[in-house]
């Protein structure tokens, strides 16, 4: 009787299993995937756009595997596992474009591989010279399947007033607030997209 009540009192007190993590989708060409970054901008990033977003990428389904096109430091191909363990608490949200043809989604990886190896624009600037995160996913679609994929805002409808001084010390005094700049969080909010995967967001 005692053993078994040992038995009961250790069972108890072993700490319940963590939950598996859900499932990764079914990859598909030009998925796009989004997460918190590392990066120094990040906190930036992510106060500006009132988003948990900082970073975004494009998904492509190769014979070698599933990679994620992005632009962080130069524009490449990041294995997808590699990606996800990057971001802050592995999580990320995976958003699909409606009614995108397998022949579309291939156009858009396509695409987005031509701007392999291009610098990252760190100045946000809508130039094929350097790109961004977002701006990447946005021209892909733009130029691989004639869509829009998030929207162009000015810097000056953000939420840069708590974020001043970190935007005065890389553009000095002459902000440029009428640059206009497409976020990884406008691309979250496009309703051309459906969510396929997300861990930012859980159901209740």
């Amino acid at each position: 009787m005692r053993i078994a009540l040992l038995c009961c009192v250790l069972l108890a007190a072993r700490p319940a299993a963590s939950a598996a993590p859900p499932p990764q989708p079914q990859w598909r060409n030009g998925d796009v995937v989004l997460q918190t970054s590392a990066s120094a901008q990040s906190t930036a990033i992510q106060i500006a756009t009132r988003s948990p977003y900082s970073h975004t990428g494009l998904v492509e389904v190769a014979p070698d595997g599933v990679f994620v096109i992005e632009a962080l430091g130069k524009v490449s191909r990041t294995p997808i596992a590699a990606w996800i363990r990057r971001g802050d608490g592995r999580r990320y949200t995976a958003i699909r474009k409606r009614d995108l043809t397998p022949e579309a989604g291939a156009a858009v990886v396509t695409a987005a591989r031509a701007f392999l190896g291009k610098k990252y624009d760190a100045r946000f600037e809508w130039s094929d010279d350097r790109i961004y995160c977002s701006e990447l996913v946005a021209k892909a679609y733009q130029r691989g399947a004639n869509a829009s994929a998030g929207r162009m805002q000015r810097v000056a409808d953000l939420n840069i007033a708590p974020i001043l001084a970190a935007a005065r010390a890389r553009y000095g005094d002459k902000l440029p607030l009428d640059r206009k700049v497409l976020t990884p969080a406008s691309l979250a909010e496009d309703p051309g997209f459906v969510t396929v995967h997300d861990d930012f967001h859980p159901p209740n």
